[in-house]
């Protein structure tokens, strides 16, 4: 059986603060400590070695007994890292309120308890914590029982029951948002767009949903902002950027102005500021998309933005983004500058990369090494991605990389082996729910420039090939593949005999 590697993850997951927290609370404790010894031989490995854990150890009476040592030290590291941010969440805060409170009142200390009520009731009102704040509201019930048992009427039942009514209606108006947003979330994740009639069919229904569609339909500020957000990803998913910026420049705004739920909700503003990067890059408002970048990544480490979670997102979200912003600039020298910063940060990181940005950032780095001639090194990194065994993830990732390999094929001259790869693309493409033609042109065109044998006779397909692309492009739905790979662009610069990066700056000169 092999040896279990979650100690090992979540002690390589510790900050130097929180390793130096967790020594300082271990030192208060009396006692033997081997389960230091254990934590300070894990932290030097660089890879989980049980074996050697267990001979550096094999004198001591207490490697016999290393599951429950390991068990015991994973515990421990919870519970010093949920003392340790016990002040830096408001959920956490207003957990240990609540325990006070139980406490107080088993105590039967209640105009002690009555107070500390009170203070956590403040705190989850100006949060949005609508579940604490129902919580809350329960035990000023109980001490209202307490209290008409006393003799004391000077509190009033009804108008608590008035505000018990009012929190539920808020706490399942959030909770149905919320669900909304789990189903459009779905389509994004899976497709990044929608790809045929039937999944924009299901985007239109949620668009048009009583809550997203109506007016005041939001009762909090919590819920307002993930009402807007969810308009923002339906009209992304379609390719609606003007509605798109229009929704998630809203999302933003209303967070800038509560900064409590702003703080509260890092993962969203981090992901409402990237989707308005793609905004800008779409409008080629590429100034404000620099600034915007800067402004992601000024983010790293402030308040409400200090989780790792939140510092990978915004290591991965703004340099995709910004490899996106060089490639439709056609500044394929400084995207692959980027590359090694890149590839440092993803080795720091590790697992911690979702798999989505590891797709993405892989296809970005094949991008900018085609943008500037080196097709080898593109085709390497393509492949990993046509390699991954996530293919229901990001599908239009792995669709357009299909489309991509062909032209990297037949950039190297592989002929032979190009007319294997068309049939298996091919394939490939008839079993997807895709409703686009450009795929299937493309694709019919590079089969001709691999067959032609003068360059008369390949500049004759490429100009067929770019009449096509011109008309097809004129479609709202077909312009999705310049998001992944500028085809169009490719396609002048083996006409005009320049490179990518030229044949890019030429076409935003139009």
């Amino acid at each position: 059986m092999k040896p279990s590697t979650e100690l090992f993850k979540l002690i390589k997951s510790l900050s130097k603060s929180e390793k130096r927290f967790f020594k300082l609370s271990s030192s208060l404790q009396s006692g033997d400590k081997n389960y230091l010894k254990i934590f300070d031989y894990i932290e030097s490995q660089s890879k989980y070695d049980e074996e050697a854990l267990k001979e550096e150890f094999k004198s001591e009476t207490f490697i016999k007994h290393l599951p429950s040592e390991k068990n015991h030290l994973y515990k421990l590291i919870l519970k010093s890292l949920r003392s340790y941010y016990s002040e830096q969440s408001v959920s956490s805060v207003l957990k240990q309120e609540i325990k006070n409170v139980e406490i107080l009142y088993n105590k039967a200390l209640y105009k002690e308890c009555e107070k500390f009520v009170s203070r956590a009731k403040d705190v989850a009102k100006e949060n949005e914590k609508f579940y604490y704040w129902y919580e809350l509201i329960s035990w000023e019930k109980k001490l209202l029982e307490e209290a008409y048992e006393s003799g004391e009427f000077s509190h009033n039942l009804d108008e608590l029951v008035e505000e018990e009514e009012m929190v539920i209606a808020k706490l399942r108006n959030l909770a149905e948002y919320q669900v909304i947003y789990s189903k459009i979330n779905l389509v994004f994740r899976s497709g990044g767009f929608t790809r045929n009639e039937a999944e924009r069919k299901v985007v239109d229904e949620i668009a048009d949903y009583h809550l997203i569609k109506g007016k005041n339909t939001a009762l909090s500020t919590r819920a307002s902002s993930i009402c807007y957000y969810i308009k923002g990803l339906c009209a992304a998913t379609n390719r609606n950027y003007e509605d798109s910026y229009i929704f998630f420049n809203k999302t933003r705004e209303i967070l800038d102005k509560n900064t409590k739920i702003k703080f509260d909700s890092g993962q969203r503003y981090v992901l409402t500021l990237s989707h308005l990067l793609r905004c800008y890059i779409d409008s080629k408002d590429f100034e404000e998309a620099k600034k915007l970048i800067e402004d992601l990544r000024a983010l790293d480490g402030s308040k409400g933005f200090n989780s790792t979670d939140i510092t990978v997102r915004i290591f991965t979200s703004s340099y995709n983004l910004e490899l996106s912003l060089l490639h439709a600039m056609g500044d394929f020298d400084t995207s692959v500058n980027l590359i090694p910063n890149i590839e440092e940060l993803q080795e720091y990181y590790g697992e911690k990369v979702s798999k989505e940005q590891e797709i993405l950032l892989t296809y970005n780095k094949a991008y900018s090494y085609f943008g500037i001639g080196e097709i080898k090194k593109a085709l390497f990194y393509i492949n990993l991605v046509l390699n991954d065994n996530e293919q229901n993830l990001r599908q239009d990732i792995y669709s357009f990389s299909r489309l991509f390999n062909l032209v990297l094929h037949y950039e190297l001259e592989n002929y032979d082996f190009l007319e294997y790869m068309i049939k298996s693309t091919n394939r490939y493409f008839s079993k997807q729910e895709r409703d686009f033609q450009v795929e299937s042109v493309c694709i019919k065109h590079i089969r001709k420039l691999a067959k032609a044998v003068s360059v008369s006779e390949k500049n004759e397909v490429l100009k067929a090939m770019k009449e096509d692309l011109q008309e097809l492009l004129k479609d709202h739905n077909e312009r999705v593949v310049l998001e992944y790979f500028n085809i169009s662009a490719w396609v002048d610069s083996k006409l005009a005999k320049v490179s990518l990066s030229d044949a890019v700056k030429r076409q935003l000169k139009v």
